[in-house]
């Protein structure tokens, strides 16, 4: 398979792509800054797109036959359309390319707080909220525009993000997350088992380890 990845110089991102190769698929990396990324052979072509420019992500997509979407602000405070508008240009592009297959990333605070643990519900969300809720709220924005798709979409929620080895395991559940992290690693490989798992197609669902 052919993957396109948006947000490929991210921690996660460079995940998607490493992990992508070794499973033998040919990997489109699309980043703003390409030069941030590295050569890592034959079967990656690197190109620069920003997300917010939708005429660039059309052409970056291009023979691409499945995108994961693994933008990202970090912790930016500022206001933000980037998952909302980047994933929107996305899903105008692979309606021009007919690429059906789509996997993105969100975050358990744009969830629901119902059927979360107590102090997620009551101490950590709202705390995180109050920092960073202009991303989650565009967050919320992107989720609403891949339920109004009929594409093989996927949302994944993961929980805090570390920078460490990767388990080899994780979960998803479609109700809330079991743990409070999930490594960068697991995390993409769960984004890249989500493209051929028709069950979780038009889900958004948490995942953690």
């Amino acid at each position: 398979m052919k993957i396109a990845v948006m947000g490929a110089s991210g921690r996660t991102g460079r995940q998607v792509v490493g992990q992508a190769l070794t499973r033998g698929d040919d990997v489109i990396a699309l980043a703003r800054h390409p030069e941030a990324l590295s050569r890592r052979g034959s079967g990656v072509a690197i190109a620069a797109a920003d997300a917010l420019d939708r005429a660039a992500v059309t052409d970056a997509l291009a023979g691409a036959e499945a995108v994961v979407s693994a933008l990202g602000i970090g912790t930016s405070r500022q206001p933000t359309s980037l998952y909302s508008e980047g994933t929107a240009n996305i899903l105008h592009a692979m309606d021009v390319h007919g690429i059906t297959k789509l996997a993105v990333i969100s975050a358990v605070p744009a969830g629901p707080r119902t059927g979360q643990p107590f102090l997620q519900r009551h101490v950590a969300i709202p705390v995180l909220q109050r920092l960073f809720g202009a991303t989650y709220d565009d967050m919320r924005r992107m989720e609403a525009l891949l339920r109004g798709s009929d594409l093989d979409w996927i949302c994944l929620r993961p929980p805090r993000l570390v920078t460490k080895k990767a388990t080899g395991r994780y979960h998803i559940d479609a109700s809330r997350p079991t743990t409070a992290s999930i490594t960068c690693a697991d995390l993409a490989t769960a984004l890249l088992d989500s493209l051929t798992n028709p069950d979780l197609y038009r889900h958004i669902a948490y995942v953690a380890n």
